[in-house]
């Protein structure tokens, strides 16, 4: 399975963190060592002292396909979960300093955390609530209507690049309100009002 991801989908985050607003959806990939086992908790790696939490709406795909037309990419998934793209912020910066690609930030063990996923036909997928609680409090609240490029579009997009296959998961980006995350901090995501993961940070 692969795991995709898309950078830079939403403009207030892309505001926070001071970057420009991209022509075409960023793309960018983590190994399937990057999933974080259930149930385990997220241990703050050592080459970093400030990583940080992404909560991402995430699409499961359902069957291979290549050259997607957007009209056709509601057929190739039919689950929508949510999860956490972990970043080592100032390893990344490092990288982009340099020109350097970012999975050394982005792609490390854990760095991915996959909460449950649910079927598409109960939730409507571009107009989506989610939220992501750390220790109890708000510090991401999104809707996917905020997206640059909605799931349908990103599917087609990334199927020019990557034939997609059934159980890959595209991470389809992350609102403003990311930040850093310490020991012992306890981060929740919900939804739609469900909850989809619970971790705790080590």
């Amino acid at each position: 399975m692969k795991i995709i991801c898309i950078g830079r989908n939403y403009a207030k985050h892309i505001e926070e963190l001071e970057n420009e607003k991209p022509e075409h959806p960023v793309v960018f990939l983590k190994p399937d060592s990057a999933i974080l086992p259930r149930k385990n908790p997220f241990f703050i790696p050592p080459f970093s002292n400030d990583v940080h939490y992404e909560v991402e709406v995430l699409v499961k795909i359902n069957k291979v396909g290549k050259y997607i037309d957007a009209k056709f990419s509601h057929k190739y998934y039919d689950e929508i979960g949510l999860g956490i793209d972990f970043t080592a912020r100032d390893v990344q910066a490092k990288c982009k300093e340099k020109g350097l690609p970012w999975e050394k930030a982005k792609a490390f063990d854990g760095s991915a955390v996959i909460g449950e996923f649910y079927p598409k036909e109960d939730v409507e997928i571009n107009n989506l609530n989610f939220q992501l609680f750390k220790n109890d409090e708000i510090v991401q609240d999104g809707n996917t209507q905020a997206m640059l490029w909605k799931v349908d579009e990103l599917i087609a997009y990334v199927s020019q690049y990557f034939t997609l296959k059934k159980g890959d998961i595209i991470f389809t980006g992350t609102p403003s309100g990311v930040g850093k995350v310490s020991e012992n901090d306890t981060l929740k995501g919900l939804l739609a009002g469900k909850k989809a993961f619970e971790i705790r940070v080590k």
